[in-house]
């Protein structure tokens, strides 16, 4: 496996992300329009694609929400390369990357109903914060944080 630091532009980037939106598409029904206009990629300038065997993967991006909190965003793992751990090796690529650019904190939003990926953030020390921003009201909504960056 290997990982690879990007921007949006990057073709396999947005081929992934295309998977993922198909597949929130379908997951959020008559929600889906709500949730998507908060995931356009067009300017997020810290994205991660991970490689198997030349193969793109899984990736995951960030964006800055304040001053010491990073946004995770984006996070998808192809379906035929799952339970290989690379949800973890992608969210830990991008708190290893926030944090070296000055984040205090790891922020992100996910459905109550994908529990893998749920799983994921909790194993990796995620912990569940109150909806934050546009979610505060959502109930379909979960909103997590972890600390990255204790100086």
């Amino acid at each position: 496996m290997t990982i690879h630091r990007t921007d949006s532009n990057a073709p396999d980037f947005q081929n992934l992300v295309k998977h993922l939106d198909a597949s929130l598409a379908e997951h959020n029904g008559d929600n889906h329009e709500f949730f998507d206009q908060f995931n356009k990629i067009d300017t997020i300038k810290n994205c991660i694609v991970a490689y198997i065997d030349d193969t793109p993967a899984a990736c995951g991006a960030f964006k800055k929400l304040s001053e010491d909190t990073a946004e995770i965003k984006r996070m998808f793992t192809n379906p035929e390369f799952r339970k290989r751990g690379l949800g973890t090796t992608v969210v830990t690529e991008l708190q290893n990357w926030a944090k070296e650019l000055g984040y205090k904190k790891a922020v992100l939003e996910t459905s109550r109903d994908l529990h893998n990926a749920i799983a994921v953030y909790e194993r990796n020390g995620f912990y569940r914060i109150p909806n934050y921003g546009q979610y505060a009201d959502v109930d379909s909504s979960v909103c997590y944080e972890k600390i990255i960056n204790n100086k």
